[in-house]
């Protein structure tokens, strides 16, 4: 992984860290008896097993001796990870995949406002419109569950706007205050975030109820679903500007919403359909806009 990926090949390499992703949806639906907060501590504690040995295996033995621990964007870089991990999963076991990754999509608004807050940066014409218009499809989609008997689809999706603010949070201000101190290969953060989240879990998993077979799955999901695209996805950064990075990473709720309606029969309503589609259509323009810009 030394060598330096041409354009192309990052793409490709984002676009399959994307289809990984997106498969935690349909295998959550796979689970018996696996249940809320365990569910989330097995696919934690799996993926810090995961990354325990594939980050010495491509930094070297002697990584986890050399981490910046005194860094404090490195800690809150890795609480942020650990809040994505947990509130995904649990978010999954409350609502539907749809519900979970639509609302996730929201990550490239909340950065970029939250880059406005705390960077001081300006929004362009575009991004503002653009925050409309997925605000109103999020705002609909919502309405929509309020209006079900059962309101956990929306407790659901509050917690599942948990893992967009941290994201917010990780891309936005763990950046900017690096920039002040030693630059250093935040990579490993994810590893911690992995542990925090396995810490912060493990209680309210007790007494476990997991059967054999939905710790086989949720060991997948810690390898395949987050450890490997992680570090896919870190390594097509390197290469891939923002812009491109937040537009492929759209293909998650794609995917996502297309695992769980083949393999799960969870077929999306209307409003799924309608808020969802106006979400993604802002977000996909926005980010087109916005690589007009930078090439003007």
């Amino acid at each position: 992984m030394a060598n330096k990926l041409s354009h192309t090949q990052a793409l490709g390499l984002m676009v399959l860290a994307t289809l990984l992703w997106s498969i935690a949806g349909v295998v959550s639906r796979q689970m018996t008896q696996a249940q809320g907060f365990e569910v989330t501590f097995w696919r934690s504690f799996f993926t810090m097993l995961s990354l325990s040995v594939l980050l010495p295996w491509l930094k070297g033995r002697a990584l986890f001796t050399q981490l910046p621990w005194r860094q404090k964007t490195f800690w809150l870089s890795g609480v942020c990870w650990s809040v994505m991990f947990t509130a995904f999963m649990l978010a999954l076991t409350m609502t539907t995949v749809a519900n979970v990754l639509i609302t996730m999509a929201m990550g490239p608004m909340f950065t970029a406002l939250l880059s406005r807050v705390v960077l001081k940066k300006p929004l362009a014409a575009h991004t503002w419109w653009a925050i409309a218009a997925a605000s109103a499809g999020m705002a609909f989609m919502f309405v929509s569950q309020v209006q079900l008997e059962d309101t956990r689809h929306v407790w659901g999706m509050a917690v599942a706007l948990c893992v967009p603010l941290a994201g917010a949070v990780q891309w936005t201000v763990t950046h900017h205050l690096q920039s002040t101190e030693q630059a250093s290969d935040f990579m490993p953060a994810v590893w911690v975030g992995a542990v925090l989240s396995s810490l912060y879990t493990a209680p309210l998993a007790w007494p476990p109820v997991a059967s054999v077979s939905d710790v086989a799955w949720l060991a997948a999901l810690g390898l395949f679903q987050l450890a490997v695209p992680c570090l896919l996805a870190v390594r097509a950064a390197q290469v891939l500007a923002s812009h491109e990075v937040a537009l492929l990473a759209l293909l998650e709720v794609l995917f996502g919403i297309a695992w769980a309606w083949w393999g799960a029969g969870e077929e999306p309503g209307l409003n799924v359909l309608v808020g969802g589609g106006l979400v993604l259509c802002a977000l996909a323009w926005n980010e087109s806009r916005s690589r007009k810009t930078q090439h003007e």
